[in-house]
């Protein structure tokens, strides 16, 4: 069982890279998709909680951009015994402007919300409690994962730490 959350601006690719590898092995949990929820946050933990409680692998696809946004995920998940998989979607704000430009309807978000989630952004890294974390970017219709580098904060403390 594995809880993959996705972290990314708006538009850089989270739901197409879901469809594609995704889709036929694990829930989809989105607040995209619970728009007419009072909080969409509880109602989130509840679907991820009920996903797991039923045995199912879950995507939390959403722009997860802080540390405090991921925190209780992971701890939801860790606490049901889930392998915890970060994927990190490396695009320019620039390139996710264009591409949510190309939207239609509610699928387009108003361009300063790509700008706000830029300037929290946070990235993931293993002492998050993931088990796993990757990165991914698009390419010429598709993408390339691969696995994310340790951040030098981590060799730095792990130097110290002796390990």
């Amino acid at each position: 069982m594995e809880v993959a959350i996705f972290i990314g601006l708006q538009a850089a690719g989270k739901t197409s890279f879901y469809r594609k590898h995704f889709a036929g092995t694990h829930s989809h949990v989105s607040k995209d998709l619970l728009r007419n929820s009072r909080s969409r946050q509880a109602r989130q933990m509840a679907l991820i909680d009920q996903g797991l409680a039923m045995g199912k692998s879950v995507v939390v696809d959403n722009t997860n951009p802080r540390v405090e946004d991921r925190a209780p995920i992971i701890a939801l998940g860790k606490a049901f015994g889930a392998r915890i998989v970060g994927y990190r979607f490396e695009a320019t704000v620039s390139e996710c402007v264009r591409r949510n430009a190309r939207r239609e309807g509610r699928a387009r978000v108003p361009e300063i919300a790509i700008y706000a989630t830029a300037g929290k952004f946070q990235p993931p890294i293993e002492t998050e409690g993931f088990d796993l974390l990757y990165r991914v970017r698009l390419n010429d219709g598709g993408f390339d994962v691969e696995p994310e580098p340790v951040q030098s904060s981590d060799l730095l403390s792990q130097a110290r730490m002796g390990q």
